[in-house]
């Protein structure tokens, strides 16, 4: 039988004194730090000092995806979020590229893929839409003109798209989770022998798929898998040839994109970790020894049980003490303010492995026009190379970048 529950009280029974959080409601957050001390021989992990961020507003547009490339080529990377791309290295300066459709609240605009589509030497970006249906690619004319649209496969409706290398040619295939369609892989193909000439192959893996997609290897084999909702894709030799089997062994409910797979407590085997895109919670699977051949065990531990809407994260390495941390927050007003949570306060967060479970750091909290949420599609980068990386989150609450303090003041 499947495991897939919360160990009792809802937390790891501790041999060390950590760092902990005590959560006096929704929206009051008591941060008790203390000495690690441990007993018994027990390895210490050390931890790093939180990061001071500063906070700098870009822009008021409530575009909600935002990506970082050289736009221009002069070796300096720029931000491009919805209409308009931001010249580094002071990002005051912006061009228009040309609007998205607009519903309501929303643009139909929830990703910024950079990738070079047409080989011309100038990064473009690949982007979608939920109201439209669409999957586009938009044409970085590097001349300072509008950018041109380009269709590449009507998709069904786009929660946001993501891209991974699924062949391991280099490459980023572009992978949209689409909720109520089938799952399908879009490859790249340039001809060689004609500059310019660019299509995009299709490949459907899988039928209606949910709310939810990561990709990683689950199994230890070598070969990507995709995780979605409830449960993952087994990755053939060949993605585009073989048949990529379905193994139901969880449920995550309604995750997000993208749902993350790492080794979290470092024993050698996946893990995973998704939130809630439109509810509250968000937490990690731990990856059990197998009882069955062919089928996998997990055990969910919460990471943070008592905010909503975690609908994008990233795990990347932002202190630089080599381990990779998690950072995500709130989507501000994912649905209108209608979701579980929708008029909570917005909040910003890291979450750092302490070797027993995770710690919450603070970057931004608070209501709207103090604290910030995220949107669906957000970055991590070293904006001006002094080896730090900036947070740059786009949502309806505007367009700011985060910074760490102590070494990047002149920002």
């Amino acid at each position: 039988m499947n495991i897939l529950t919360q160990k009792a009280g809802g937390y790891m029974h501790l041999k060390c004194v950590t760092p902990a959080f005590i959560f006096l409601d929704k929206r009051i957050l008591v941060q008790l730090l203390t000495l690690f001390v441990c007993m018994g021989g027990v390895v210490a992990y050390s931890q790093a000092a939180p990061i001071q961020y500063l906070k700098k507003q870009i822009a008021s547009e409530s575009y909600e995806t935002v990506g970082v490339f050289d736009v221009n080529n002069d070796r300096i990377p720029d931000i491009v979020s919805g209409a308009y791309w931001y010249e580094g290295p002071h990002y005051q300066t912006r061009y228009y590229i040309g609007s998205a459709k607009r519903y309501g609240e929303y643009y139909d605009d929830f990703s910024t893929i950079p990738l070079d589509v047409d080989g011309d030497g100038y990064m473009d970006f690949i982007t979608g839409g939920w109201f439209g249906k669409q999957l586009v690619w938009k044409q970085n004319p590097g001349d300072g003109s509008q950018w041109q649209e380009h269709l590449i496969a009507e998709a069904g409706n786009i929660e946001t798209t993501r891209s991974w290398d699924v062949d391991g040619d280099g490459i980023m295939e572009i992978v949209p989770n689409t909720p109520n369609d089938s799952l399908v892989i879009y490859r790249l193909v340039l001809d060689a022998n004609k500059k310019g000439a660019a299509k995009f192959t299709k490949h459907r893996i899988y039928g209606k798929h949910g709310h939810g997609l990561g990709f990683g290897d689950v199994n230890g084999d070598g070969i990507g898998d995709f995780i979605l909702a409830k449960g993952w894709l087994e990755g053939p030799e060949n993605p585009y040839e073989g048949t990529w089997k379905f193994h139901p062994d969880f449920d995550l409910g309604g995750a997000s994109i993208p749902i993350i797979v790492a080794d979290v407590n470092n024993d050698g085997k996946a893990d995973i970790i998704a939130g809630q895109g439109h509810g509250y919670g968000l937490h990690w699977y731990e990856q059990l020894p197998a009882k069955k051949k062919g089928k996998t065990e997990w055990l969910k531990h919460p990471i943070d049980p008592y905010n909503s809407q975690y609908h994008s994260m990233e795990w990347i390495d932002i202190d630089l003490d080599g381990e990779n941390e998690l950072v995500t927050g709130k989507r501000y007003r994912a649905h209108n303010g209608k979701d579980p949570g929708g008029e909570d306060d917005l909040g910003l967060y890291y979450f750092k492995w302490n070797g027993e479970n995770f710690s919450k750091q603070v970057i931004d909290y608070g209501p709207y026009g103090e604290g910030k949420g995220t949107g669906v599609y957000f970055s991590v980068y070293d904006l001006n190379g002094t080896g730090t990386k900036e947070i740059i989150v786009a949502g309806k609450d505007g367009l700011y970048m985060y910074y760490d303090k102590p070494k990047n003041n002149k920002q």
